[in-house]
């Protein structure tokens, strides 16, 4: 069984930066794409980010493009998600996912961490 492990979340100021990371307990890290959702309070779970198992694809959300970026690293089993520009709006729980391909839709993932806190004040 994969488990994750977000870390790396804070509070940080808006146009900062933060670098999240998602370790992988499982033994075969290399055969899952990985990505990273989003929750703020009170609104639904959103898709940010996605990356292929050879991490010759990736896939962002409109909101986070050009700011954020996903990227792994298999002999580690590590994820990362360097989010530059920070605004406000990004402050949510992010959890850190690994499923069949990359995609925007929750059911594509099969496992899914705790998620770690991203507070970005103004």
């Amino acid at each position: 069984q994969v488990q994750l492990v977000e870390s790396g979340g804070g509070l940080v100021q808006a146009g900062g930066s933060l670098r999240l990371s998602c370790a992988d307990s499982g033994r075969t890290f290399s055969s899952y794409s990985m990505g990273w959702f989003r929750q703020a309070p009170g609104k639904e779970r959103e898709f940010v980010a996605a990356i292929s198992e050879n991490a010759e694809h990736t896939k962002d959300a409109h909101s986070v493009k050009g700011r954020f970026t996903i990227s792994r690293d298999n002999a580690k089993n590590m994820v990362y998600l360097q989010m530059n520009s920070l605004k406000p709006e990004d402050t949510a729980i992010y959890y850190c996912v690994a499923g069949l391909f990359v995609s925007d839709k929750e059911d594509v993932y099969i496992y899914w961490g705790q998620g770690t806190q991203v507070t970005v004040s103004s």
